[in-house]
């Protein structure tokens, strides 16, 4: 049997690997694990093909009998929040999130508005791959595709009225959004519109290629958005990725702020701010050692889970918390909805910055300072890691502490730096994030990983 589902559902080169044929089939099989009636939101991002994609699926679902309602064109985090809010029971998601514009993808998300797990996943792959559809008697097929007019308001009235409005307002913090050109741009204005904010704009005329950057915001594709940011004198920016689930920000000095980073000073403002929270985060075992030290601050203990926003998700559900944290730049306040959501990110960014007479460089200064390096090495979806693991276990297991994440990847933790070497589970590449107090020994440390990584990719 295939395998379709990554961390993040399905991905593919749309047209190549994501096909009209695929989508459709897909879309009966999602509609014959949930059952016949349900009703669906679906929704996607701007991507080219996505229009193409997303009738196919709404396809295969109304032949499986489900009533389908179209959101529109908006971020994942709206799908979701709509899902949950306006009581349907499932949602799909047309989006490759940060992947390259030439990706699209299908997400599928429960009722509850979080992503179904990989037990779920697994079901529907079995129904498409053993062609176990059930397809309704044609005398079923008698309602139309429904449109949700409100998706987008709704969601924005929903992240508003978790901050202070008359706060923010008051303040007239000058932000800089850059949306990738797709629908964060929608969103997050209209958020900031709400908060008082003044605002600049860059890269936020939707463009289904998403030819003005790529759309994961890394230091290196964010450049010019911080170029800009410092010649405007912004307060804060914020950069999107394709579907608008997360949320990188760039402080007031023009420097791009890892997602770990942004993360624990938000759940800092949220621990000051929401008493009655569990005093707990939870992040992803890739995040950085930062986000424990400098919430032990708080008395906010860091629970570290699988890579995986679902594993976040249901943590903050089954244990309660503060907020989840990634490194990437989701970030989850379970107030709101326990999934990554860039608008909410934003919202209590402005809000935090709103009650402190310091810049925001100067707020992501009483951080522990670590030097980060990222890098990605191509490689094949069916790469075999175990050999990649084991050479890197023969070279540093004397050093330091080895865990392993899961079959493609390990975490080391030595004295004074870490790293984790994973393939990921959203784009044929193997991600390699190393961390250090010394910064040539974070960027040593990184160019030999992956010296090693391209010796043994075999």
């Amino acid at each position: 049997m295939g395998k379709l589902f990554g961390t993040n559902g399905i991905r593919g080169v749309t047209n190549e690997e994501l096909t009209p044929e695929l989508a459709m089939r897909m879309g009966k099989s999602i509609g014959t694990y949930f059952g016949e009636g349900k009703k669906i939101l679906i929704g996607r991002d701007v991507r080219a093909g996505g229009d193409m994609i997303i009738r196919a699926v709404e396809s295969g679902l109304m032949a499986s009998g489900e009533i389908v309602t179209y959101a529109g064109v908006l971020p994942t985090p709206a799908l979701q929040f709509n899902v949950k809010a306006a009581g349907f029971d499932a949602g799909v998601m047309i989006t490759a999130s940060h992947n390259p514009p030439e990706f699209n993808g299908i997400k599928v998300i429960g009722k509850d508005g979080i992503e179904i797990d990989s037990s779920e996943e697994d079901k529907i792959e079995s129904i498409y791959f053993k062609n176990d559809m059930n397809p309704v008697n044609w005398k079923k097929l008698t309602t139309d595709i429904h449109t949700y007019e409100n998706s987008i308001k709704d969601y924005v009235s929903g992240v508003v009225k978790h901050v202070n409005k008359a706060q923010i307002s008051k303040r007239r913090l000058k932000v800089l959004i850059d949306g990738a050109n797709s629908v964060g741009s929608i969103t997050t204005v209209a958020i900031a519109k709400e908060l008082g904010c003044q605002i600049y704009e860059i890269n936020t005329k939707l463009d289904p290629l998403m030819s003005s950057r790529k759309p994961e915001p890394t230091p290196e594709t964010l450049i010019k958005t911080a170029e800009i940011s410092v010649r405007l004198g912004v307060d804060i920016t914020v950069a999107h990725d394709g579907d608008a689930d997360r949320a990188i920000f760039i402080d007031s000095k023009g420097k791009v702020q890892f997602g770990d980073r942004s993360g624990a000073l938000l759940a800092g403002w949220l621990a000051s701010k929401e008493k009655k929270l569990p005093r707990r985060v939870f992040a992803p075992i890739a995040s950085s050692p930062l986000i424990e030290e400098y919430l032990n601050e708080f008395n906010v203990k860091t629970i570290w889970t699988k890579i995986g926003p679902m594993f976040i998700s249901r943590a903050l559900i089954n244990d309660g918390g503060i907020a989840g944290i990634e490194d990437s730049g989701g970030f989850m306040y379970p107030e709101h909805q326990p999934v990554r959501d860039g608008g909410m990110a934003f919202a209590i960014m402005v809000e935090m910055l709103s009650n402190h007479d310091e810049d925001s460089s100067t707020l992501f200064s009483t951080l522990p300072m670590y030097h980060t390096q990222k890098l990605k090495v191509s490689a094949s979806r069916s790469t075999n890691m175990k050999s990649i693991i084991e050479k890197i276990k023969e070279k540093y297991s004397g050093n330091g502490t080895v865990d392993d994440i899961d079959e493609d990847g390990l975490k080391f933790v030595g004295n004074g730096y870490w790293f984790i070497v994973r393939k990921s589970g959203t784009e044929p590449v193997i991600r390699i994030t190393t961390e250090a107090k010394d910064n040539s020994e974070a960027k040593s440390i990184s160019d030999k990983l992956k010296g090693l990584v391209e010796e043994n990719l075999g």
